[in-house]
């Protein structure tokens, strides 16, 4: 790969634009040519993949995927940003150019419609750490063409992302993601190699799209109990989900049919439990994202 942008670059390129990275926006940018070739490695692309970048920033990460991808759809907030890349592209990557599709849009709202040409099939991203969650879940919900991707996260929130049941930072995350993917965890990364340097260490977190447990049971139905499961950690599920079940009877019954212990807590079911207790249920509880 060639072209790719330093740290001399990244501040040249901020500074003609009079961009300052923002917390509101959670902008951290990598400038570490290195980092930037291990994420496309770690993310496994085939040359027929289309990649779905949300939050390119400067376009560090952008460089680096246009060789290996069949195409890019680029998502950025900040519009100064978003009407820059193409010319950082240009200028940088330019026999490339043509594969990139700018989106001045916002990764929790765009819909499938607007990034049908092609469709995503990897979704690989430096993701700002206060959206990386619903961003991911966000996009697995509205785009059913994406089979796989990389993301890189703050490290608290790629432990909570591949934590299975039993572990003391499995929770709400941890059961959504397993609903539409497979996750592992693939790499952590310093501070050093962002500009400006946060404060925590990052993650990086490797998913692979599967079918959902049960397909006789709404998303948005599972997805609840999940919610309710873990609002207060410590209560029973038979407690715990009484709001949703419409009483404590009425939870543990759903529990005793869906073969879960009343006595059970949130933290030790699988997503396949979720499902199973969302089944069984008489009453469709209020939808979930």
């Amino acid at each position: 790969m060639t072209g790719l942008l330093g740290p001399a670059e990244i501040r040249e390129l901020a500074a003609r634009l009079g961009v300052t990275p923002t917390k509101r926006l959670g902008q951290n940018f990598v400038h570490d040519p290195n980092t930037v070739r291990r994420i496309v490695t770690a993310a496994g692309l085939a040359p027929d993949d289309v990649a779905l970048e949300v939050g390119p920033g400067l376009g560090s990460l952008t460089l680096a995927l246009l060789p290996v991808a069949a195409h890019v759809h680029a998502v950025e907030l900040d519009p100064t940003l978003a009407g820059a890349l193409p010319d950082t592209v240009a200028r940088h990557a330019e026999p490339h150019a043509a594969r990139l599709t700018m989106h001045h849009a916002d990764a929790l709202r765009i819909r499938a419609a607007e990034l049908a040409d092609p469709p995503p099939t990897a979704l690989v991203a430096n993701l700002p750490y206060n959206v990386a969650v619903p961003v991911v879940l966000n996009l697995l919900a509205e785009l059913p063409s994406l089979r796989h991707g990389l993301v890189m996260v703050q490290k608290e929130v790629a432990d909570r992302l591949v934590a299975g049941p039993g572990s003391k930072v499995y929770g709400v995350p941890s059961v959504k993601l397993a609903w539409y993917a497979s996750a592992r965890a693939a790499g952590k990364v310093p501070p050093n190699v962002f500009w400006p340097v946060p404060n925590v260490d990052s993650g990086l977190v490797a998913f692979a799209r599967r079918e959902p447990p049960r397909v006789d049971v709404p998303r948005q139905r599972v997805f609840a109990v999940v919610d309710a499961a873990f609002a207060q950690r410590r209560k029973t599920l038979r407690a715990a989900l009484a709001g949703w079940a419409g009483g404590a009877d009425r939870a543990a019954a759903a529990l005793v049919a869906a073969g879960v212990d009343p006595g059970a807590r949130g933290e030790s079911l699988t997503v396949e439990q979720f499902a199973a207790i969302a089944a069984s249920a008489p009453a469709a509880p209020p939808a979930a994202q």
